[in-house]
């Protein structure tokens, strides 16, 4: 099924000890250091995995070399943390920049990455990757559907060097609620221009289940279908909001494959489901910019993004 009425939610009370736990936890530090290498067999998964990538379009799969520029976003598949099963929230997210209880509900609403073409990221390099929580806003206490939206910041450095080859920023959205039966319908994403390249696939269980082994999540919206429906209020399974963002990176660069990328924004609007038909569109418009959608076959706009690059 790949039309979606956005369902209406019964949404939790927040009472003084919920709201007294979330400042206190706003008001704490948190940061996080992760260190990993881009291993070339790691990559090669992820290769496997793209459609622009795979093989099937008309170029052949080649695996990634060693000392050559890591591809745009292909970070996104390493330092992930390593906790235990027992210390993962009941939704199978890591518990690590989450707000505390009644906020478990988590989805990825958007972000920004920029790259520092003088400090480049390369294949087989160890980096480190130190995670801080730039922003964290409370939205719709006042009307009772409260959520919280957490910016993590993401500065990406690779051994022996001072200065981090990509800096990202990634936006959560975290909710108080339960799902409802609902009639309204998706949002709408206007002042899109002419499409002038796409680039359509099919995301799959497989496709699915090998991003989530790629980036160690074990969220169960993306695996579990009765957990999509009947805690989520979702139809299916979600498809992962960076593999989207990392399609609309692929797509320009299938298109324009010498554009160096400078930076990169993007918003998530509308689910994409699995086993749903999916075309990321794109244009040109400007000599150094970009624009760039995925929708789903009956239009819906699932991601935007917006990417700016040097020929």
């Amino acid at each position: 099924m790949c039309s979606w009425t956005r369902p209406t939610r019964r949404f939790l009370s927040t009472s003084s000890p919920n709201l007294q736990a979330l400042d206190a936890w706003i008001a704490s530090p948190k940061s996080l250091v992760l260190t990993d290498t881009f291993h070339s067999g790691h990559l090669s998964d992820l290769y496997i995995t793209l459609p622009t990538r795979d093989g099937t379009r008309g170029r052949p799969f080649a695996s990634p070399v060693e000392g050559t520029p890591l591809g745009y976003g292909h970070h996104l598949v390493f330092f992930h943390p390593r906790n235990s099963e027992a210390l993962l929230r009941t939704d199978g997210t890591d518990a690590d920049f989450c707000p505390p209880e009644p906020f478990t509900r988590r989805m990825w609403a958007g972000g920004t990455m920029t790259w520092n073409k003088e400090r480049a990221l390369k294949v087989g390099e160890k980096a480190t990757a130190v995670s801080t929580v730039a922003k964290v806003e409370k939205k719709g206490f006042e009307v009772g559907k409260p959520m919280i939206f957490v910016k993590q910041r993401i500065e990406v450095t690779v051994e022996g060097r001072s200065e981090p080859g990509m800096v990202e920023e990634r936006a959560h959205v975290y909710q108080a609620s339960v799902a409802g039966v609902g009639s309204r319908v998706p949002r709408q994403v206007k002042d899109l221009p002419k499409s002038e390249f796409s680039l359509s696939y099919t995301p799959t269980l497989t496709t699915l289940f090998r991003f989530s082994a790629l980036t160690f999540n074990g969220h169960h919206i993306h695996l579990d279908k009765d957990y999509a429906q009947k805690v989520e209020g979702y139809p299916e399974r979600l498809v992962h909001g960076p593999l989207t963002a990392l399609l609309l990176l692929e797509s320009l660069i299938y298109y324009r494959p010498r554009a160096q990328l400078r930076t990169f924004s993007y918003r998530a609007h509308n689910p994409i489901f699995v086993n749903c038909a999916a075309t990321i569109h794109g244009a040109i418009v400007a000599k150094d910019r970009a624009e760039l959608w995925c929708e789903n076959d009956e239009g819906v706009v699932g991601m935007t993004g917006v990417i700016q690059f040097d020929e």
